[in-house]
């Protein structure tokens, strides 16, 4: 495989499990060296821990940080422990939550949890990274929204709230960092299939799952690995002109629904 992230160092904010997981080990098996950064080590969906994977597995090198996207110095200590692989060049802030909430119904404390974690905890990962970045001369900067940042929906609109944010904060970011060198784009995951789909999506029975599937135009789920292959190429030279873009990974759901 052509080591497209040689001598890069990413950091990856939820990285020890499902899309996160994904997109270390991919990046990893690109020639990057990944800090995971996480709440927890072990992966949620079982196995090897995924920066232990990456050390026996793949050329690149691994670490894990525990790390609270809603706190600011567990977000530097992030950054910082890049520095062991020659500081960080790629921040992918792909930490998040979904949460099903009826809008009449809301409450300040769910609607509080989704945005800290959703979109504050996004803002602040991309500004400890992008400090760094502008010392060191530049980077990619990768947040995770989702295709409700695109799509409205009555049952989550708290989410959808959050993840357009996502997608809002990215092209700013774009416009404010570009001079420095730092790149900026935005993932749009549709439907993508881990061991946390269910327990992430309670309300979805295998009927309603199935009938999604149905009207998208591949007839399936995504998976982690559809995820990072676009995020290896944003954070690759391959995409040196590409910023303020909004990548759907969605099967073809949104413009053909």
């Amino acid at each position: 495989m052509d080591n497209l992230l040689d001598g890069k160092s990413a950091v990856v904010t939820g990285g020890s499990s499902g899309i996160g997981r994904g997109i270390s080990l991919a990046f990893a098996n690109h020639g990057a060296d990944v800090v995971v950064a996480d709440l927890q080590e072990s992966p949620r969906e079982g196995g090897t821990p995924t920066h232990e994977q990456i050390n026996a597995e793949t050329d690149g090198a691994a670490s894990y940080v525990e790390c609270d996207v809603t706190s600011q110095e567990d977000l530097e200590a992030a950054v910082d422990a890049a520095e062991e692989f020659g500081g960080i060049d790629v921040m992918v802030n792909n930490a998040g939550i979904f949460r099903t909430n009826d809008f009449l119904e809301t409450t300040e404390s769910e609607y509080d949890q989704v945005m800290e974690i959703n979109a504050k905890g996004v803002f602040f990962s991309a500004q400890a990274a992008a400090k760094r970045m502008v010392e060191n001369g530049g980077g990619s900067i990768i947040n995770m929204s989702s295709l409700a940042g695109y799509l409205g929906n009555a049952t989550y609109p708290v989410y959808n709230m959050s993840k357009a944010g996502v997608r809002m904060l990215t092209y700013s970011l774009a416009d404010k960092l570009g001079p420095e060198g730092i790149r900026v784009n935005a993932i749009h995951p549709g439907s993508i299939q881990t061991a946390l789909s269910e327990q992430d999506m309670p309300g979805m029975d295998d009927d309603v799952a199935e009938q999604f599937v149905q009207m998208v135009p591949q007839r399936r789920s995504g998976t982690p690995e559809d995820v990072a292959g676009v995020a290896v190429f944003l954070a690759s030279d391959l995409a040196g002109y590409v910023s303020a873009e909004s990548i759907l990974v969605d099967g073809g759901y949104a413009n053909t629904g």
